[in-house]
């Protein structure tokens, strides 16, 4: 049996942790099956599976929270529908239809709806969905048979601390993605090729890695495991690029601060303009916004400063995203779906 109340809301990490089911389907001969409920945390499949050997293998990251009128709401979840196709499209994987996907995180967050921390706590529960080739190739050639998982726990705050500001650091002698490569695809590899780097970051006391361009080298791409964003003159700033993830986040942001009548700008940003932004931030799922005070160019030993607390702007657009997430601001985008 699980003993709930030794759940410690406010300590949770980000870390894994076991809730009771996973939900599963398989696509074999051409096509998608059931959605089959599973207790274990194991997968068994074909020692040459196109996943170990290939990399066929994408991923989503969502989440579900619990308002004040206790209600359980998943954010966007037909966005994670859509991208997870784009990223099977794009390294040949069959994509999961986005009616299958969304029954199958409905179901998963239904069947584990204990472990959705409570409304006060300040954390959620992280969906995790996956895509892998499980059919044999030893050629270099996609699968026949996929399976998709459904798994989820709940996460504590991403900022045990509170709201606070952090550093990033660029290096020019690492690439997380090819220009036309991989990279706008939620798919292991970039991950993987961001470790090294990463790793080095965090032993230099930085949260992340804010990347370059791979091939001038001349603009920011994004901070790896997110989006990068700049603001100034009441203009929303983030890349344009062939190579950076398409985070839910960001487009999520960019429409609250249009909404609060600032310019938005998806364009090239030339290295250099770190100089003029009044705030800076890394955003995605597990934090919704890190705020920056600090970005050190490694290469050129230049640091740029953005002041030790958060952002005004940073903090209003955090402030509103994340109440409309749990429920506590009007929902005017039909972003949250209530699991009942």
């Amino acid at each position: 049996m699980h003993h709930m109340e030794t759940i410690d809301w406010k300590n949770l990490g980000f870390g894994y942790r076991k809730a009771d089911y996973n939900i599963r389907c398989w696509y074999r001969d051409g096509k998608w099956g059931e959605l089959e409920v599973s207790d274990s945390e194991q997968v068994t499949m074909h020692m040459a599976a196109t996943a170990l050997h290939y990399g066929q293998e994408a991923f989503e990251g969502l989440k579900a929270f619990r308002g004040k009128d206790n209600k359980v709401r998943v954010f966007r979840m037909d966005e994670n529908a859509k991208r997870l196709r784009n990223s099977a499209n794009g390294i040949m994987m069959a994509p999961v239809p986005e009616d299958l996907f969304m029954d199958a995180i409905r179901k998963a967050v239904k069947m584990n709806e204990k472990y959705v921390p409570p409304f006060e706590s300040g954390a959620a529960l992280y969906i995790r969905p996956l895509l892998v080739g499980t059919g044999p190739q030893i050629g270099v050639k996609p699968a026949e048979e996929y399976l998709f998982m459904v798994f989820v726990m709940p996460v504590g705050p991403y900022f045990k601390e509170g709201f606070k500001p952090t550093d990033l650091v660029i290096y020019r002698e690492y690439d997380r993605a090819a220009p036309h490569g991989t990279g706008i695809y939620k798919v292991g590899g970039n991950y993987a090729a961001s470790l090294q780097a990463g790793t080095r970051a965090h032993k230099e006391g930085y949260s992340a890695v804010l990347y370059l361009d791979a091939k001038e080298k001349k603009y920011l791409d994004e901070c790896g495991p997110a989006n990068f964003f700049g603001i100034k003159n009441n203009t929303y700033v983030t890349p344009k690029s062939t190579s950076i993830l398409p985070s839910i986040t960001n487009m999520s942001l960019r429409q609250l601060a249009a909404d609060m009548g600032m310019t938005v700008e998806e364009r090239k940003i030339p290295v250099e303009e770190l100089a003029e932004f009044e705030e800076v931030g890394a955003c995605g799922t597990a934090a919704v916004i890190s705020p920056i005070k600090r970005v050190y160019d490694a290469d050129i030993d230049k640091e740029y400063t953005y002041g030790k607390e958060p952002g005004v702007v940073s903090q209003k657009l955090y402030d509103k995203l994340r109440a409309i997430q749990y429920g506590t601001e009007p929902d005017p985008y039909g972003w949250t779906e209530v699991i009942e």
